[in-house]
């Protein structure tokens, strides 16, 4: 445990790490990921974009739940994980972040050059025209138009929607974009079957590009749109470690392989890479919490 300890300090104290995270990283922060432990008990296949502009009824399924499930979304804050990434920049150590997650949390932590790649749903597009707008005005004007639609929510998936039976969703009205009158609004996130910005793209490979290292947080990587960063640093030779619960697709191009909780593991690197940068509220770690690290240098 110690020897990796001590080749991940290394590698980051470097500087010039770029970091790749996922869901992983924000479960502390209670969002569910999708295929670790806290995303083991999805029922439903996440709304995939062809049927969102194709059904109506698919809309008004997807906005019902995702109205009761952005309030908990909304509550999320950073969590000791988020927080040692930004100490992490704020050190000089690391250059930029790529997200595939869509909570905004990197940003609330104070990082900075963030690419989200998903994009956030705490924005709304029009299908139509292309004006963005709040979700929080969305929220307000959802109230308004379902002023009895209410429920407890018990668990949010990883998207931001709730179960939610039939008969619920057949009585939810929604509404639509307010600057063009007609324009259907969509979360302004990559849905499946969405393809991500090539501009967007174009950006993270060229962070990339420029890194000494990469550290992915919290990504099974198995989706390509996450993993394809991976495949790129190996092929340049830049070193690609690896810290999540659980196996993922990019095991086998990593330098270093870490299996630890997040939100213990970082703040704990910090103090060893950046001792002088101060604490973030809340980002308390006593350093002498045990960190579950098993996995061994790759050769």
């Amino acid at each position: 445990m110690t020897e990796t300890i001590d080749v991940l300090a290394g590698l980051v104290a470097a500087g010039g790490v770029v970091v790749l995270s996922g869901a992983g990283l924000s479960t502390e922060s209670g969002i569910p990921d999708y295929r670790g432990p806290t995303g083991a008990a999805r029922r439903h296949t996440p709304m995939t974009y062809q049927v969102f502009t194709r059904e109506a009824a698919a809309r008004q399924r997807y906005w019902a739940r995702s109205h009761l499930g952005w309030r908990m979304i909304a509550r999320a804050a950073p969590n000791d994980g988020h927080r040692a990434v930004a100490r992490l920049q704020a050190a000089g150590l690391v250059d930029g972040v790529i997200t595939q997650n869509v909570d905004g949390l990197h940003t609330a932590a104070g990082s900075g050059q963030v690419v989200e790649l998903h994009g956030r749903l705490d924005t709304v597009v029009c299908l139509r025209c292309g004006d963005r707008s709040s979700r929080e005005e969305l929220d307000r004007r959802l109230v308004a138009a379902n002023p009895r639609f209410d429920a407890t929510v018990a668990v949010v998936n990883p998207d931001g929607d709730v179960e939610l039976d039939d008969k619920r969703v057949a009585g939810f009205r929604m509404v639509d974009c307010t600057c063009c009158g007609a324009g259907m609004l969509k979360p302004d996130v990559v849905f499946f079957g969405e393809t991500v910005p090539a501009d967007r793209v174009s950006r993270c490979f060229a962070m990339v590009g420029r890194a000494r290292s990469l550290l992915v947080l919290g990504s099974s990587l198995t989706v390509l749109s996450g993993r394809r960063f991976v495949l790129r640093a190996a092929k340049l030779g830049i070193p690609v470690v690896i810290a999540n619960q659980g196996v993922t697709r990019g095991d086998g191009y990593a330098a270093l392989r870490v299996d630890a909780p997040l939100g213990r593991l970082l703040p704990r690197l910090v103090d060893r890479v950046a001792p002088g940068v101060t604490r973030a509220p809340g980002d308390g770690v006593d350093g002498s919490a045990p960190v579950a690290v098993v996995t061994p240098v790759a050769g």
